[in-house]
């Protein structure tokens, strides 16, 4: 299996950090898995199979492995699904084997960041599916701290497109950027000025296109238009730069949006709000 990798994410300080922070690591009696220790024998052995018992988009396969490995080097992992694979429900996932005291240590940890993440991918498939191809479904910055660069992951497994990173990666001129600056044009001539080369700015109404074009917007958010001021802000911009449809979108409504003709739909309950997926690990003596 190849190694993981995110760029900026560094997987051995999570999966570090993660099981500190499950085993009270530096706390007064912490360090240890009390239960495990005091039950079953250092040197018992388990198998395991890790199972959805809903259907899934699945991601986060690959960290739960390396939660085993840390804490078993020795252990037999193989994965019998792939990451961004839709599977039925009652589908296994994971086969395990090793040292029993590791495999019950590590498996909160696991189980947490594959039932996130695939909760995520899973819920984004079906915006992406809502859309029927009509545009290109976004996530957003609404991420949980410190888990952006998995969240984010986790709606590329599900089909969507990332937008911004974070603040460093373009301007996005927001409604309180506009207010303190004077207007959307000044906003984006002085973002301009700066030598940024990615611009989005937001407009909240269709009179406020033509003076964040004329300043050098590079991809203009429509923010809550219904679908018919969508198709009309979409008919103004004329293909001078994508336009995007932000704002309350729900799985009922994304059809309509993305057939207004924008470029894309940005949806920020994908990380906000998606569900955990259903999804267990049985272990059995060896």
């Amino acid at each position: 299996m190849a190694p993981f990798a995110l760029p900026g994410f560094d997987l051995g300080a999570f999966v570090a950090a993660t099981l500190a922070e499950d085993l009270g690591t530096g706390l007064p009696g912490g360090g240890h898995d009390v239960t495990s220790e005091s039950v079953i024998p250092a040197d018992a052995r388990f198998s395991g199979v890790m199972d959805s018992r809903d259907a899934i988009v699945v991601a986060g396969l690959p960290i739960a492995a390396a939660f085993f490995r840390q804490l078993d080097p020795a252990v037999e992992i193989e994965l019998l699904a792939e990451e961004g694979q839709a599977i039925p429900a009652d589908s296994d996932l994971m086969r395990l084997r090793g040292n029993a005291r590791a495999l019950l240590t590590a498996e909160r940890s696991a189980l947490n960041t594959v039932q996130h993440l695939s909760g995520i991918a899973t819920m984004t498939r079906q915006y992406v599916d809502a859309m029927l191809g009509r545009a290109v479904l976004l996530d957003t910055r609404k991420t949980i701290p410190g888990l952006r660069n998995l969240e984010k992951y986790a709606t590329r497994m599900g089909g969507a497109q990332n937008h911004r990173m974070g603040l460093w990666d373009a301007a996005m001129i927001k409604d309180n950027h506009v207010a303190v600056a004077g207007g959307v044009g000044e906003a984006v001539r002085r973002a301009k000025a700066a030598g940024v080369a990615r611009i989005i700015c937001e407009v909240d109404t269709l009179a406020q296109i033509e003076p964040a074009l004329a300043a050098g917007a590079s991809h203009l958010l429509l923010d809550n238009m219904s679908p018919a001021q969508l198709s009309e802000a979409v008919a103004l911009v004329a293909g001078r730069v994508p336009c995007e449809a932000s704002g309350g979108v729900r799985l009922d409504t994304i059809g309509a949006i993305a057939a207004s003709g924008v470029n894309y739909v940005s949806v920020g309950r994908l990380t906000q709000s998606a569900p955990a997926a259903d999804i267990g690990l049985d272990f059995t003596p060896l």
